[in-house]
């Protein structure tokens, strides 16, 4: 699984009009099912006298997690068009909702497969789409004595330190992209303990530095 993936860096809003009916598209990028529940509400308090509220939403890296809701409309014309169009953008961790004013005119199944299609799409399209890159921190505490081979290493292995802190004890912070983690900090350790990797297949530990996962700032 790629480290990489396209989601949207902020809301964003579409419109589109078919024979009276008004709908409106908002877009939202989102990482948890509590982030989709709230914009859903929200959308629903700003426009409580509209006909529907249907959306759609893929999350995650593996984009299984996924729903599509055609709130009251017929089966499949509301909340798979919006979903298609997630999916057409090749985004996840989006979530879209189609609010729907009623014009007096019934649109047919292929009207409102239309319209919630092309008012999703013109939300995205007025978004900003962004490649993100799942990574792990670390923080890396270390001895002034073995300074020259952590910054070595770290240098050597290409990661950016996000911070850096020299009191007591050197200190830096550094990402690294997810899947690349493990074979990254087995090299780090090898590299400054002085020891070919060959070496040091059985290293845990290097005395006078500890390595610590923490949460991204």
């Amino acid at each position: 699984m790629s480290d990489q993936y396209l989601t949207i860096k902020a809301a964003s809003i579409g419109e589109f009009r078919d024979r009276g009916s008004k709908f409106i598209g908002y877009a939202f990028p989102v990482y948890a099912e509590q982030e989709w529940h709230h914009h859903l509400e929200t959308v629903r308090k700003e426009h409580p006298k509209a006909t529907h509220h249907c959306f759609a939403f893929r999350m995650g890296m593996d984009k299984n997690n996924f729903r599509a809701n055609d709130d009251g409309e017929p089966s499949g014309t509301a909340g798979r068009p919006i979903l298609g169009q997630i999916d057409s953008f090749g985004l996840t961790n989006v979530f879209i909702v189609v609010v729907r004013y009623f014009g007096g005119t019934l649109l047919g199944t292929s009207g409102l497969i239309n319209a919630y299609r092309l008012c999703a799409a013109d939300a995205l399209e007025k978004a900003e789409i962004v490649e993100k890159t799942v990574e792990d921190f670390y923080t890396i505490t270390f001895d002034y004595a073995i300074m020259s081979n952590v910054m070595n290493a770290i240098k050597k292995l290409g990661l950016p330190m996000l911070e850096q802190d020299f009191g007591d004890l050197g200190k830096v912070r550094v990402a690294i992209p997810k899947s690349e983690s493990a074979d990254a900090l087995f090299k780090l350790k090898a590299w400054v303990a002085g020891l070919r990797l060959e070496e040091a297949l059985n290293l845990e530990e290097v005395e006078g530095m500890n390595i610590e996962q923490v949460l991204e700032k």
